[in-house]
């Protein structure tokens, strides 16, 4: 609630400033918390003078209260930028209909987002049979690699949600590491790159997530052509200037491209979506 007062605020000011100098409204670019929302303020803030300036019109950060609420602000054309997960974009257009897509990001030279399903090095798990009884921690419930899939794979493994003996949201993917880490769950998911970070603590790939389409930023339909064709050049022309490549790898280091995204990218994630679901079951 602060931080959407503060950004409330933010935006508020902004927008007097612009119109007591006759100066364009600033543009919003909207984040799902899938990290502390200080740490995502600093990541995205270099992109989005970065597109200020090709837009030539202030750009501000929003950071969405949760998964549900950031789809519903890009749904309903609240905000005019969004970074968007698989699931979350999936979601979103089955809800809202398409919107325009700006570019879909390239990690490493790798367009598909990766996850783990993780235990403790030292854990008797071997297989997701194994989990049947077992303490599971997920992410968000809107999280691709941190609930979507890995909530697909147990089911396709015989193991659904309610043969589990506790589940939890725990609200981000470093919040699962450290979980399972500290034994309070005995397995968890979580994007590839918080088991890289994390591994050398004492974890272990229980199994490889099937990898998706990776994040995406989309446009509100309330931008015009003109305005959707001017970020979505700004966004695939970020690797060829220095200050381009820094706003890509404060978002992540291993950002690589930013390259054309089409809806169809993330049809396999939609059979995915469409196995039958397990309702969580509570913890206790």
């Amino acid at each position: 609630m602060r931080l959407g007062v503060r950004f409330a605020g933010l935006v508020a000011g902004l927008l007097a400033a612009g119109a007591a100098a006759g100066a364009p409204a600033p543009l919003v670019l909207a984040v799902h918390p899938y990290l502390p929302p200080e740490e995502i303020s600093r990541r995205f803030t270099p992109l989005a003078e970065a597109l200020a300036r090709s837009a030539g019109r202030p750009v501000v950060v929003r950071v969405g209260v949760n998964y549900a609420e950031h789809i519903e602000a890009i749904g309903t054309d609240s905000v005019d930028i969004a970074y968007m997960g698989p699931a979350s974009y999936v979601r979103m257009t089955n809800r809202y209909g398409t919107k325009p897509l700006l570019a879909r990001q390239v990690i490493n030279g790798d367009p598909m987002l990766h996850g783990e399903i993780i235990v403790r090095q030292e854990s008797a798990i071997r297989s997701l049979q194994d989990l049947k009884g077992k303490r599971f921690a997920f992410g968000d419930p809107e999280s691709t690699a941190s609930h979507v899939v890995p909530s697909a794979m147990l089911r396709q493994a015989g193991v659904p949600e309610s043969s589990l003996a506790e589940t939890a949201f725990l609200n981000g993917h470093r919040n699962v590491a450290l979980a399972v880490l500290a034994g309070d769950f005995d397995a968890g998911a979580v994007k590839e790159e918080f088991f890289v970070e994390y591994a050398p603590q004492g974890l272990r790939s229980l199994a490889h997530q099937p990898p998706v389409a990776d994040h995406l930023f989309v446009a509100s339909t309330r931008l015009s052509g003109t305005e959707v064709d001017t970020l979505r050049r700004a966004l695939e022309e970020l690797p060829a200037t220095p200050a381009g490549k820094a706003a890509m790898i404060a978002i992540d280091p291993g950002m690589t491209a930013l390259v054309a995204a089409r809806d169809s990218d993330y049809d396999n994630l939609r059979a995915l979506m469409q196995l039958p679901a397990s309702a969580p079951h509570p913890r206790r």
